[in-house]
Order: structure tokens, then sequence, then C-alpha cells
């Protein structure tokens, strides 16, 4: 996730990863969010040429790793990410939540050794998960044509340029040791990746169009997330899809 742009397309590898394999209600209609489907459907087939070098990779790891090492990764990469949702969720405005996630960095980085023990769960403290391109939408911002980037995987415009925002926050892209910087994108890309390994199951068995699957989860999902799963939410602008 050091050359600026190689930074970033590697670090939205994780993302496009995750997003690519959610899951939701799907239909098989065109979409007017996408004037640039057959592009994006090229950008597909590139990403899952890349996949075909990186999941038996991460099926690999998958097998070999003891659960507790999985999990103490995913702590420790999680922990981090906590930083960026404190300032987000600030920005949206919510107070307590960003706090809150404030407590859990502070907690898990100290108690947690390191965040690979996830103490503040334990401690009541709930985790979120917030972005920048979820704040944008909650500051009423369009979400703009859906694209199927290469690498970043699927993003609408306006989580695009939030992506890049969130990549130059990254606290990994901020470890100057580049050999050990460079192993800590390599190890989050590969545990990320084998978290979705049964998710690649279910879009392929769910999916009468895979394209389509992915695109329309895509969508539906991150309009719930701007709304924190609520229908209908007084957001700043009252916008907030």
């Amino acid at each position: 996730m050091k050359i600026q742009m190689r930074k970033h397309l590697v670090s939205a590898a994780f993302a496009g990863v995750i997003l690519s394999g959610l899951g939701g209600c799907a239909t098989t209609e065109s979409n007017p969010n996408d004037p640039f489907e057959s592009f994006n459907r090229a950008m597909l087939a590139v990403n899952d040429g890349i996949d075909v070098v990186v999941k038996p990779v991460a099926q690999g790891y998958d097998a070999a790793a003891p659960l507790p090492v999985k999990a103490g990764i995913g702590n420790f990469f999680g922990n981090l990410w906590d930083v960026l949702t404190a300032v987000n969720n600030l920005l949206q405005g919510k107070g307590g939540q960003g706090f809150s996630d404030i407590g859990r960095v502070l907690i898990n980085s100290t108690i947690g050794i390191g965040g690979v023990f996830d103490v503040a769960s334990e401690m009541g403290l709930e985790k979120h998960t917030e972005d920048f391109g979820q704040t944008m939408g909650v500051w009423g911002i369009d979400e703009g044509p859906f694209f199927m980037w290469p690498l970043i995987g699927p993003r609408t415009t306006r989580d695009t340029f939030g992506w890049a925002v969130d990549s130059y926050m990254d606290p990994v892209w901020h470890v100057d040791n580049i050999a050990l910087r460079n192993s800590m994108v390599g190890v989050r890309y590969i545990d990320l990746r084998a978290t979705l390994l049964q998710t690649d199951k279910v879009v392929e068995q769910a999916a009468i169009d895979r394209y389509i699957y992915i695109r329309d989860a895509y969508l539906q999902n991150r309009r719930s997330e701007i709304r924190d799963g609520a229908d209908n939410v007084d957001c700043k602008m009252s916008r907030c899809y």
C-alpha cells in the first residue's frame, strides 16, 4: 500500500479485492450509473488475470497459517485503519464514534501489544469502518459514474477520489524503512485476500452475470454504509447516497 503511484496502486488492491467480493441483492439490468460498462468489463478481466497469481498464494497462506496468527495480523492492520476511521467519523460529525475509535487505537496499541490483540472490543468499544468516500457521501457529494479500475477494483467517481485521500493517509505508507513497508504491504494484501476465499464461491454461485452482480452489490453496499444501514438519514446537504 517509494513511488507515490505504486504505493497507491498496491494499497488499492486491498480494497479492490474486498469490494469485489461483496455480496448483496443484484440485478441483471443496465445501470444508468455505469456509462462506461465496456471499459469496466475489460478491467474486471484484467483484475481476474492478476488474481490468477494472487489467489493461490492466499489459499496457501490460509491453509498454512494458524488461526491465532491470522487473527493477530488482521487485528494489527485493523488497528491502523481505526486511525482513518476515527478521522472520518469526526469529519462526518459523529463525535462519539470518532472518540471511541481514538480510544480503540490507544488501548489496542498499548494493552493490545501494537494492535495484535483487539482488547478494545472486549472492553465494549465497538469497531467501526469509515473512509473518505463515505465522508463525502455524508457531505452530500454525488457518487458519479461507476468504474472498475485495474488493481483498485470497483469504485464510484466519488469513492475513487476518497480512495486517493485514504491511501495518502494510510499509516503503512509512512513507514520509512522500505523493506519493512513493502513486507507490511505484502502481508496485508495476502491476509485480506485470504479472508475473501469463501466469498468468491458465493459470488460465483449467485451471479448470472458476475460483472453486474459485483457492480450492483458494490453500489448498494456503499449507499448502505453511507446511511449507516438506515433507510433515512439526515445528511449534511439533504443527500446521503
